[in-house]
């Protein structure tokens, strides 16, 4: 029997590792990006005690491995009389390390707008959370698509550090396989093939949006 053999065998597994991958990081990307959103609203002005906080949470994130902070958060704080599951740990770790990458992104791009937009929202009715919702959120991700999808792909393959703290996703299921049949380069093949389909969901998902921005006009907003 072949390795691919072997591996066809164990499809199984492969198949289990896809489906906790997807589920860490379509739950950790909506989270963050929710997260780095209200970040973003926060700073808008309406509450400045909460700058400086934010802003050192953003830096903190940004200067900080990701694989750190899952290990603290899974193996540190336990001595704090902390505890929770892995999947816990890792999605709070993926959410709150991503949502600060993706509020620097949005904000970034929120400094270049025009002050006229808000000027004239507010002077429509509207009120801050409805004008950041309606009209200031929508032009942050279509101008920032680029970079948030590249922020998603960092974020998928984030997941893959997971296995340190226990999380079953593709990479330790390809771990699995490889100690116990030693195979390690069909394994990992086979897992590279997983990671890069769901990169080429991302890219066109982006593009979809790219063009829904463009029918509703935003594109050129």
């Amino acid at each position: 029997m072949s390795n691919w053999d072997i591996l066809w065998s164990s499809y199984d597994v492969f198949l289990n590792g896809f489906y906790n991958t997807l589920k860490l990081f379509g739950l950790s990307a909506v989270l963050a990006f929710i997260l780095g959103s209200v970040i973003v609203f926060l700073l808008e002005g309406s509450r400045p005690r909460l700058k400086i906080p934010l802003r050192i949470f953003i830096d903190a994130m940004r200067m900080l491995p990701f694989l750190i902070l899952a290990y603290l958060l899974y193996y540190g704080l336990p001595s704090a009389g902390i505890r929770m599951s892995a999947w816990t740990a890792g999605i709070i770790a993926l959410v709150i390390y991503h949502g600060a990458y993706f509020a620097e992104i949005l904000r970034g791009c929120r400094a270049t707008f025009a002050q006229g937009q808000v000027e004239v929202a507010i002077a429509q009715g509207f009120s801050l959370p409805k004008m950041f919702m309606r009209i200031i959120l929508p032009q942050l991700i279509l101008k920032t698509r680029g970079l948030l999808g590249n922020q998603l792909i960092i974020l998928l393959k984030d997941t893959a550090f997971l296995v340190i703290i226990t999380v079953r996703e593709l990479t330790a299921a390809a771990s699995s396989l490889s100690s116990t049949y030693f195979i390690p380069m069909e394994a990992f093949i086979v897992v590279i093939g997983f990671y890069w389909l769901i990169s080429i969901g991302l890219e066109l998902l982006i593009k979809m949006i790219g063009r829904f921005g463009a029918k509703r006009g935003f594109e050129n907003a």
